[in-house]
């Protein structure tokens, strides 16, 4: 258990006010650690995992006694030490090999893991293509069904997207989207067990198209992995509950009858009286104008009468 730090100086309260709790969250950091057993293709992950998160990343490259599963007082340590939230602990034994550990932390208590094996995996360095630049926000492109159907496509999906979330923007350049992460989910076997997992990252390269806007092009640039899932340990509902918990601050504003719709639509909702459709000012037409009607049982009155003369 670390110690309680009482500021003596500005700089060391500015540090302190820093790790505080705020409305507006700080970029979340990730520790890539190695076990105490480890393989080369679970160190070449954990690198390029690394090198895709930087600069919000550090890089434990000895090796730490550390099995999350069976005790996490570790990582609650790491994660208080250095303000970290997310980590991922590379290992390999003959019963679970090439294996990577996603976990997250809440409060610096540990929240929720899940398990991926490598079956195999390409590191970044083996791609001879155009690398995309430090500290850059990726497009996540998410193939198949089963990633809002299975737990564990699904704690997997929020990983991947709370791990490289990065800075919240409300707008992007074109000239900033710089790669793309494709993660296909396979099927699920035939004893009804979550399938693979492939992982793709590809550079995005804009290239003339005659018009204004750029025709773009995929480069595989690395890592790639395909992967299984193995042991998952699922959040406490009250936990996790307050995990997701939104400060009122944060929250908008509701405004009377304006809603929005799935696609982010704004709709509104107008509410009237009861109308009387005699008295709506409606388009006036020729057609329509009641003194037509009058002229025509005028000359129709005047053509009986001028009939009844010659009778006569």
């Amino acid at each position: 258990m670390l110690r309680t730090i009482t500021p003596r100086n500005a700089r060391v309260k500015r540090f302190l006010k820093n790790r505080e709790a705020k409305t507006q969250e700080n970029i979340k950091t990730a520790i890539f650690i190695r076990g105490s057993h480890t393989s080369q293709i679970v160190n070449d992950a954990l690198l390029d995992l690394y090198m895709l998160k930087k600069p919000y990343a550090i890089n434990f490259t000895k090796k730490n006694e550390i099995h999350p599963f069976e005790d996490q007082s570790n990582l609650q340590f790491l994660a208080q030490k250095n303000d970290a939230s997310l980590f991922i602990i590379g290992t390999h034994s003959k019963k679970r090999p090439h294996t990577l550990t996603f976990a997250r932390m809440f409060d610096h208590q540990l929240l929720d893991m899940i398990e991926v094996h490598v079956e195999k995996g390409i590191p970044m360095k083996d791609f001879k293509t155009p690398k995309s630049a430090i500290g850059m926000k990726p497009c996540f492109l998410f193939n198949g069904d089963m990633w809002d159907q299975n737990p564990h496509y699904v704690m997997f999906k929020s990983m991947l997207l709370d791990f490289y979330h990065g800075e919240t923007v409300e707008k992007v350049a074109l000239a900033g989207l710089e790669y793309v992460i494709s993660v296909t989910a396979g099927p699920l076997t035939p004893e009804g067990k979550p399938g693979k997992v492939y992982l793709r990252t590809y550079t995005i390269v804009l290239k003339r198209s005659g018009v204004k806007l750029p025709r773009i092009e995929l480069v595989e640039m690395g890592p790639s992995m395909d992967m299984a899932f193995g042991r998952i340990m699922e959040a406490k509902p009250d936990e996790w509950k307050q995990a997701l918990k939104v400060p009122k601050e944060l929250k908008p504003k509701k405004k009377k009858n304006i809603s929005k719709d799935e696609m982010g639509d704004t709709m509104g909702r107008i509410h009237l009286g009861k109308q009387d459709f005699d008295k709506i000012q409606t388009r006036k037409m020729k057609g329509l104008r009641k003194r037509a009607v009058e002229d025509t049982e005028g000359s129709d009155k005047k053509q009986r009468v001028d009939d009844s003369d010659d009778d006569e």
